[in-house]
């Protein structure tokens, strides 16, 4: 049973239609994901480990369903998980040899909630070692490659979830972002996806970069998915009391509801006009690579203007976000934490790296960085520290008032002003459009936008209000059901 269901760009909704018709069982639907893995991960190198009781969890989920229907909103439905959300049954690396086989005692929250739902855990993702970086790139995992490309980068660092859900490794997966993470690799891949207000889904149980700045979201092809795993990761989490900020903010009627095909139609869009076009100095190639993203961002836009959103371009956000940042003050007291309380390693940060069990990459990154020498004990009273703290509510309260002021549902912009590079260069994080949402707080949700004449991959962003992912997902609705933009990649069809 299953042969005949086209896994291709399956969806939760066409999943559990085809199980309801005894079209499909959970059972046959992980078996084909499986041959899929096996089929063609070895040319994207996104998988780190599979789960060898996914089958066992599957029929289980056949009989419960057999006898009583679904036991959730993800039943049967096997999700990829960013190899930095513990899980008590599969090792939780950050994709570092140094805590290669190290498995927790208990899952993270959001993946006992995804368990809870029904969904099952399929396997875990390669991404950049401990989430330091937009390549994807590991000591246990090698490179991640893109699927529209396979000498190109995914960006990351939760590439290997978003090039193994572009090619239809799994059904829907899971990436974390402390800047760009959960958006600049879907931009990449033609995904979607959505960078929760900060306080709406649990951090326990992640392998920090930046507590003030890490969450987890959705990665999936189309919008109701990431609609669909937002009203399961989404609620309070009493290890996580920041999520009792966003309790009360979780619509009762929950973020599927709010997909309206119309919901463009009277909208107001403010673009970010400064967020377009190159930094830095960089070569011809990355100049080019930019004037293409800018022409099809700007296409997207006049989609949204077609759809009956008012354009209001441009508009100013507040400078000064780099004074904002905290991951180099924050990564060493926050992985030393993790580390202390859901490892037996007995490792810290500065152990990791003088074992130089880390990739090259990373490895360098950390001794030229200042993330070493931090003093994670006198951070309440480092006055650097408080000063960036207090910068991101300045910024969060200033970037509000702007969008009141001129009645805007939301700011647009490319989530990156460069297309991604090939392989041996590394992703210019200079060039992402990440650190407004990051620093901010405030939701954020990655489209498809269309491809180059090369066929890359060009995402768009939609930034909104505090808690506002209602009004978001209506906004992203809309335009995805108008542009149409998600087209899979070219070599990974159906495994005959």
């Amino acid at each position: 049973m299953g042969d005949s269901f086209d896994v291709i760009d399956a969806t939760v909704r066409e999943i559990h239609a085809a199980f309801e018709a005894g079209e499909l069982t959970a059972t046959a639907l992980v078996d084909r994901y499986f041959e899929r893995i096996d089929a063609y991960d070895d040319d994207l190198n996104a998988i780190l480990t599979t789960n060898p009781a996914a089958c066992d969890r599957a029929t289980e989920l056949d009989k419960t369903f057999e006898a009583d229907g679904f036991v959730g909103p993800l039943h049967g439905i096997p999700i990829l998980l960013k190899d930095n959300q513990a899980t008590h049954d599969l090792p939780t690396t950050a994709g570092s040899v140094a805590l290669d086989g190290e498995v927790p005692e208990r899952d993270a929250a959001v993946v006992e909630r995804l368990r809870e739902a029904g969904g099952i855990v399929l396997a875990k993702a390669n991404l950049q070692e401990f989430s330091f970086g937009v390549d994807t790139v590991s000591s246990l995992g090698g490179e991640t490659w893109n699927p529209y490309a396979l000498d190109r980068r995914p960006s990351g660092s939760s590439g290997g979830t978003a090039s193994a859900i572009a090619a239809n490794l799994g059904t829907i997966g899971t990436g974390s972002d402390t800047c760009s993470s959960v958006r600049s690799p879907p931009a990449f891949t033609s995904l979607v996806g959505v960078r929760p207000s900060r306080g709406l889904v649990s951090r326990t149980g992640v392998v920090p970069l930046s507590a003030t700045q890490d969450t987890v979201g959705p990665i999936t092809r189309t919008v109701e998915d990431a609609a669909r795993m937002l009203d399961v990761l989404a609620g309070y989490d009493p290890d996580d009391p920041l999520t009792a900020t966003g309790a009360d903010a979780i619509p009762a009627d929950g973020y599927v509801s709010h997909l309206d095909a119309d919901g463009l139609d009277g909208a107001r869009i403010g673009v970010v006009r400064d967020f377009f076009g190159l930094d830095g100095d960089h070569d011809r190639d990355l100049e080019s690579a930019a004037e293409a993203v800018t022409s099809i961002v700007d296409s997207a836009i006049e989609e949204m203007a077609a759809a009956g959103a008012t354009i209001v371009d441009p508009v100013a956000v507040p400078d000064g976000l780099n004074c904002a940042r905290l991951v180099a003050l924050e990564f060493k007291r926050d992985l030393d934490d993790y580390l202390d309380e859901w490892t037996d390693t007995g490792l810290t940060m500065e152990r990791i790296v003088e074992s130089e069990q880390v990739h090259p990459w990373i490895h360098e990154r950390m001794e030229d960085s200042e993330i070493l020498g931090v003093d994670s004990e006198s951070l309440d009273e480092n006055a650097e520290y408080l000063g960036r703290l207090s910068r991101r509510e300045e910024l969060r309260i200033d970037t509000l008032a702007r969008m009141i002021d001129d009645d805007l549902d939301a700011l647009v912009y490319p989530p990156s002003t460069v297309l991604p590079v090939q392989a041996p260069n590394r992703q210019p994080f200079d060039e992402l459009r990440c650190q407004l949402a990051a620093h901010t707080g405030l939701p954020a949700i990655t489209l498809p936008a269309g491809f180059t004449e090369e066929g890359l991959p060009v995402g768009v962003e939609l930034l909104g209000r505090k808690f506002a992912e209602p009004r978001l997902f209506e906004l992203a609705y809309a335009y995805e059901q108008a542009s149409k933009h998600r087209v899979p990649p070219e070599g990974f069809g159906l495994v005959r």
